[in-house]
This record gives structure tokens, sequence and C-alpha cells, in this order.
């Protein structure tokens, strides 16, 4: 009697069928609303843009160099000692002659915000939006960490905080080292980018390069082995990149600087680029001048 429809009604049957068409319904809406988003290329772009027009300016103020934070012989570390010092020898723990030193990348790119009035939300790739943005990622602002100086401002700081790759998303050219940059190299060289995809970041961990492999004429990859070597930022179809002479555009290949040179690894020509090369790891330098290497401080362990 109860699968039998009655005059008005539904039967029984018919009543469990809509609602697991419902349910189900329901499961694929959350399930596309709760995706993560690729992150917008043309905001992403812009960033970059201003960046590059920031650099220009510090360089125009410092014989031509773009920024690099602490003294001439600092190295690359996991972080810079001291982001709140009152001064620069104690915040990269420099000697008194200005020699020695440590420093995170993020610093360099630091130097932005302290002398050319750069907001700290312009180094977050996919904007405010929480739908768009890194996962784990937050603009650095005043009053988020305790510091010594109450009254300190945005400029009297060296870094973005104690853990700076959760306020910083872009990769930025190896600073410390025999081949920092500076205006007159070669325009082609890539400056900075989206993250490079062989570090781990705030939201993954570093991809396995072993399936990586430029694909071309010239190469035996295919095109999804290609697509592995770009930043997971933009949904693996490419990475927005600034060069030297200041234009940015969206490349769909990570090998795009001079001499078709990767510019998220180390060359393994000591007098050319490489499209293929090693993946960084911290302490990683370019291998001559026309290797671009693009690099990002992984993340702070909390233990």
């Amino acid at each position: 009697m109860a699968e039998r429809r009655g005059s008005e009604g539904l039967t029984l049957m018919e009543v469990i069928v809509l609602v697991f068409l419902l349910a189900f319904f329901v499961a694929v809406v959350m399930s596309v609303l709760n995706r993560p988003r690729p992150a917008p290329r043309m905001p992403c772009g812009a960033n970059l843009a201003g960046l590059g027009k920031a650099m220009l300016i510090y360089a125009g103020d410092n014989a031509g160099e773009l920024p690099r934070a602490g003294g001439g012989t600092s190295a690359w570390a996991l972080r810079t000692p001291d982001w709140a010092a009152p001064d620069q020898h104690t915040a990269f723990d420099l000697a008194a002659d200005g020699s020695r030193g440590r420093a995170s990348v993020s610093a360099s790119l630091y130097l932005l915000v302290k002398y050319c009035d750069v907001s700290p939300k312009t180094f977050i790739c996919g904007g405010s939006s929480r739908r768009t943005r890194e996962k784990g990622m937050r603009e650095f602002r005043l009053g988020m960490y305790r510091v010594p100086n109450k009254k300190a401002r945005l400029i009297d700081f060296w870094d973005f905080g104690p853990n700076p790759p959760i306020h910083c998303s872009y990769a930025y050219h190896m600073p410390y080292g025999p081949y920092k940059l500076t205006t007159s190299d070669d325009p082609g060289l890539a400056v900075a980018a989206d993250r490079n995809p062989w570090m781990d970041s705030p939201s993954t961990k570093a991809g396995d390069f072993t399936r990586f492999r430029p694909d071309g004429p010239s190469f035996s990859g295919t095109a999804e082995q290609a697509r592995r070597g770009n930043t997971f930022r933009h949904d693996g179809d490419g990475q927005n990149i600034l060069f030297l002479d200041g234009h940015v555009e969206f490349a769909k290949r990570a090998y795009c600087g001079v001499d078709d040179d990767n510019i998220y690894t180390v060359s393994t020509s000591p007098t050319a680029g490489d499209p293929t090369g090693t993946p960084p790891k911290l302490g990683s330098q370019p291998a001559n001048r026309k290797d671009s290497l693009l690099v990002n401080d992984p993340p702070v362990s909390r233990k």
C-alpha cells in the first residue's frame, strides 16, 4: 500500500529519489564553491609591474643595484636574525665593518616597503580575497607581532615578520653572492615571479623534479611534463614574470630566460642558461651571469 500513488501525493520511492537527487546537487554545488580558485593573472601581473617600478627607483638611489638586504657578503638564511631590530647591524648580524651577516630573500624585497613606500599587500599573489589568495597567506600589518618598539612603523622593520613566507608570495632573483642584479645586466634576465615550484611554500610542498622535462622540438618531454615546471599558483598554466627591462609577461613555460634558461633552477652550465637545470635549496646561487634563479624562502618550522 505504501508504494501506491495517492490521488495527489508521491510514492515513497519517488520521495526517496528526489531527496537523493537534492542531496547530490547540494554536494556538487558546495564542492565547486569550496574548491580553491587559481590566482587571477592580471592582478598578480600588476603587482609585479608595480614592484618592478619600485625596484628601478631603488636602483637609481643605490648605484644601479636592485634591492639586497644585509651587507656585501651576507648569505641567504632561513630567516633574518632580528627583523624588528633598531639598526641594520643587529638586524642582519653584521660585523662592525659591514661584512658577514645573514638575511632571508624576503628581506631584500622588504626594502621596497622600507624605502620605496610599497604596500605589503602588493606582495600577496591573489589579492585580499580568501578565495583567490594562497592558502595560509596574510598581509603583513602593524600590530600583528609583538615588538620592543610599540611606536614602530612599517619602515622601521627589516623583514616581513618572524615568518616571512606567509606574507610574501613572490620569488626573487638570488641577491646574495656574486651574481646580484644591477640595471646594467642583460635586460632578458628574470627578476621576480610567482613562487618557485621546487621549494616549499605555506600551502604546499615542493614538486617532484623528476617528473619535469622540457618539451618542444629540441626536447623529449611532453606538454604535461613541461607544465610540471610551472608554479602551482596559476593552476599549472604558467607564471607571471618580471624581467629586468621592466616588462611583465605570463609565460607558459619556466624556461623563458636568457638562452632559454629555466628561471626556477640552477644552470648546469658555467657560462650559459639551462632549460632544465637543478632544483635550488637553501644557499643556492646562480651558476653564471646568464642564469636567472628565482627563489623564495621556505616556511619557518613551528617546532
